[in-house]
């Protein structure tokens, strides 16, 4: 029968206990057991020290913001000498932005995500712009002579173009409001007779200004700017050449066919020139030697062009007054 060594916690010492034979194929496999050449490990409980691997980190001091320490007279093109996102460090104002809850004020520029997304122009500061102007001198030409006021160059150059540009933020780049094209010229800068201007009135209507006497042409319908620009000038180029060509049926208008009442070819004019020219026949050269003429058939022509009010009737009266030379005495 073989033995059974088992350890018991409560008296520490060795219990013999018997164990029948369970099978023949155990008996004849177990070993006995050597009590005397047992030896029991000895529980120490002093362990060693272990020593602390851990990476002491140095604690870096971390400077104050620079925008605290810039002077006022500072070179700001060298802070920010080009287009980079927003650093609260370096830009020595309060700026704030962003929404504000239970009516405080907006978040301030430390993490400020809200000043870091958009685009900023800190780097066009006028300093900036001016060394950039000083720059680009040497590549420019000087300003051409005789334009020197904006008569002068309206003269030369009466056409004028309009359009805008935008900072456009969005998966295209194109901004739908910048393909919008404005084409404006005076009426006078384009050298038409009477014939001419009369039609070309009637063709552009209401896009004529009495006031400013700019004919605006607007063109907006195609999808970019050069190609608005080119239909805008194919406009008035078709104004301009359509006003010229005469129809045979308007030569065949007599005066009650006119749409608006022509000194020059009403009966005003035939009795001016013969009560002026009385007692000798009149000649059909010499109206303009007529002093005050101009005035009279210009009050002559709103008289009947507008209708009769206090204006044009005091007008008119004042005019026939000067080219009879007649004085009121008081």
């Amino acid at each position: 029968m073989s033995l059974f060594i088992r350890l018991c916690e409560k008296n520490t010492r060795i219990i013999l206990t018997k164990i029948p034979n369970v099978t023949a194929s155990f008996a004849t496999t177990a070993k006995p057991v050597d009590i005397e050449s047992t030896e029991f490990r000895v529980l120490n409980l002093k362990s060693k020290k272990v020593e602390n691997t851990r990476k002491k980190t140095r604690r870096v001091e971390v400077p104050p913001p620079r925008a605290n320490q810039m002077a006022v007279d500072q070179d700001w093109p060298s802070v920010w000498p080009g287009p980079k996102t927003f650093h609260p460090a370096v830009v020595p104002i309060p700026i704030r932005q962003g929404y504000s809850l239970r009516d405080q004020p907006p978040p301030d520029k430390y993490g400020n995500t809200e000043l870091m997304k958009i685009p900023n122009f800190l780097h066009l500061s006028p300093p900036a712009v001016q060394r950039h102007c000083e720059a680009l001198k040497k590549f420019c030409t000087e300003w051409p002579v005789g334009l020197e006021t904006e008569d002068k160059c309206r003269k030369h150059f009466p056409l004028e173009v309009i359009t805008s540009d935008y900072c456009y933020s969005s998966p295209t780049i194109r901004e739908p409001l910048s393909r919008i094209v404005t084409l404006r010229v005076k009426l006078s800068s384009l050298s038409l007779n009477a014939h001419a201007k009369d039609k070309i009135l009637r063709l552009v209507k209401d896009k004529y200004s009495p006031e400013t006497d700019f004919i605006t042409i607007t063109a907006d319908r195609c999808p970019t700017k050069k190609q608005n620009l080119e239909y805008a000038e194919y406009l008035l180029t078709a104004l301009f050449h359509e006003s010229w060509r005469v129809e045979d049926w308007e030569s065949e208008k007599a005066e009650a066919d006119m749409e608006y009442y022509d000194w020059d070819k009403n009966k005003s004019r035939t009795n001016l020139l013969t009560l002026h020219a009385w007692p000798n026949s009149p000649t059909d050269t010499d109206w303009e030697c007529i002093p005050h003429v101009e005035e009279y058939k210009i009050a002559v022509s709103d008289l009947f062009n507008t209708g009769e009010d206090l204006h044009t009737v005091n007008k008119y009266k004042e005019a026939v007054k000067n080219v009879l030379n007649l004085k009121c005495e008081a």
